[in-house]
């Protein structure tokens, strides 16, 4: 069974923040890589951000780098993001999801079904 819950999402003004939380229901949790994706109109669903099961490893989207965070919480299965300093292009739908490791989850080679998602708009 495997089921994501993202939340947080909303409008912000540019270079303000917000804090999307996932709550995944799945098994491998503890050992997965997992990570936030995002998919603005009209293009293609990209990664964002990734740590690996431990948290010791994280990757970044370049455009990201330096202005977003993530985290995780294997004791209640939950990975955060935390934006700052956020821009109209950051505007998006926000996923979650896991993958075995951390370069499998950035090229989505073997992740799990996707959630509803969480809608981030960043406008003045």
């Amino acid at each position: 069974q495997f089921e994501l819950v993202e939340s947080g999402g909303g409008l912000v003004q540019p270079g303000g923040s917000l804090r999307l939380t996932c709550v995944m229901s799945r098994g491998t949790f503890r050992r997965d890589a997992v990570g936030w994706f995002r998919q603005a109109p009209g293009k293609e669903r990209e990664f964002v951000a990734g740590t690996s099961w431990n948290g010791g490893i994280s990757w970044y989207e370049e455009s990201v780098q330096g202005r977003f965070r993530i985290s995780r919480d294997n004791a209640r299965n939950t990975v955060d993001l935390q934006m700052t300093n956020l821009k109209p292009e950051d505007t998006a739908v926000y996923y979650c999801n896991a993958d075995v490791e951390l370069r499998a989850l950035k090229y989505q080679m073997s992740v799990g079904p996707w959630g509803q998602g969480t809608q981030v708009t960043v406008s003045s």
